[in-house]
């Protein structure tokens, strides 16, 4: 059984350029989560495209081998098509997250700096996609925790995003996970997992019943942190599979 809640919220935002949806194709489930850059008009626009565009693909034609490098080069294709229509190169830009479950598999992809976070044996393990940003590189090389990469000055620097030309590396693909014991996954917006450490991540998903709970639970930590006068739009998808 695979079921899920979804939820985006501006924030202290005058427009959410936060977009997600989920799209099914017979027994198989596809969910998709963005950040949109570029301000209004141009973020909004970047991530309700590309968004949309993977998900009709996944309605149309369900999961295979290629379905998620597919979706991710039609999508850049297709958004830097539109740029150039609307003169807007500079701007429109996305980050992307894409989770795909199956009858028997399960498998992600990721661009930017929005996360998914896989949590297994129980509730008790987790692993995340790694962030396409300076400061995820800090990270790496020890100069900051983890922790720190929440708050860091440079946090909002992207390396790799949806609406700009790839000269090299792009998307990030995870390994096909075959269903078996039981699994969540969250995908969120950094406006929302800058709030929302990892332990209460699972503690939280540990003390409620449902994904709705579990992600009502999380965004009431948002709420309670974030300066909601000016805080990023914020976004989440959780899903639970038994």
């Amino acid at each position: 059984m695979v079921e899920f809640s979804i939820m985006t919220n501006p924030g202290g935002r005058d427009n959410n350029e936060d977009y997600v949806i989920s799209a099914k194709h017979g027994d198989g489930e596809c969910f998709v989560l963005c950040d949109g850059l570029g301000g209004h008009d141009c973020g909004e626009v970047a991530s309700s495209t590309v968004a949309n565009i993977v998900a009709d693909m996944f309605e149309e034609k369900g999961d295979y081998p290629d379905f998620l490098s597919d979706a991710f080069n039609i999508a850049q294709e297709r958004l830097l098509a539109l740029q150039q229509e609307k003169g807007t190169r500079s701007a429109m830009k996305t980050t992307m997250v894409v989770l795909v479950i199956t009858d028997t598999t399960m498998k992600w992809a990721h661009i930017g700096d929005s996360r998914l976070y896989h949590i297994f044996n129980d509730n008790t393990k987790y692993e995340r996609t790694k962030d396409h940003s300076m400061v995820q590189i800090l990270c790496d090389m020890g100069e900051i925790t983890e922790d720190e990469m929440r708050y860091h000055e440079e946090r909002n620097k992207l390396l790799r995003v949806m609406g700009t030309e790839w000269t090299g590396k792009s998307f990030d693909l995870s390994a096909i996970l075959e269903r078996g014991e039981k699994h969540s996954f969250a995908l969120m917006t950094d406006g929302f997992w800058e709030y929302v450490e990892e332990e209460e991540m699972l503690s939280l998903l540990n003390s409620t019943t449902s994904s709705k709970e579990w992600m009502e639970s999380m965004a009431a930590l948002v709420l309670e942190r974030a300066d909601m006068s000016s805080t990023d739009n914020f976004s989440c998808i959780c899903v639970k599979v038994d």
